[in-house]
């Protein structure tokens, strides 16, 4: 294994180095293994917080094309979280993904194909994100406008 494959999969994945480098020694150097196993790690971390109090929010906006527009509150532990700039990016995801798929609950978000990754559920995309930054992070509310 090279560093190259170490930096290759911290990029598609988000995941620590030494995280990265622990997949692909078990997966025999297999990329898209290496993949798996991280996102099966980052769901079992993202379940072991899942029980901890949101305490800070923050509010992402998008319009598209002046005729759909989506604000979302997204949730995390601390404040510190909520002005990470992966959390940010996630949220900014969420809203482009609630404005192209016209979702109406919190509920039924979670469980729809995640729109820039359709191999995982909205759910899945969120407990990834949990799993990089290491906090509960959940998605609050939201409305979406259609003009």
């Amino acid at each position: 294994m090279s560093a190259t494959e170490v930096s290759k999969l911290r990029e598609e994945t988000g995941a620590g180095i030494l995280d990265c480098k622990k997949a692909l020694d078990e997966s025999g150097g297999d990329l898209e293994k290496a993949t798996e196993i991280l996102r099966a790690k980052g769901i079992a971390k993202a379940d072991k917080k899942s029980d901890r109090a949101i305490g800070a929010s923050h509010m992402e906006a998008y319009i598209h094309d002046g005729r759909i527009g989506v604000l979302v509150q997204m949730g995390a532990e601390t404040d510190f979280v909520t002005r990470n700039e992966d959390f940010k990016a996630g949220a900014h995801n969420i809203a482009m993904h609630i404005a192209a798929m016209g979702s109406e609950t919190v509920e039924e978000l979670l469980l729809q194909q995640y729109m820039l990754n359709p191999e995982i559920t909205v759910a899945e995309y969120l407990k990834s994100l949990v799993g990089r930054i290491g906090e509960n992070i959940q998605v609050i509310r939201f409305t979406r406008y259609e003009a």
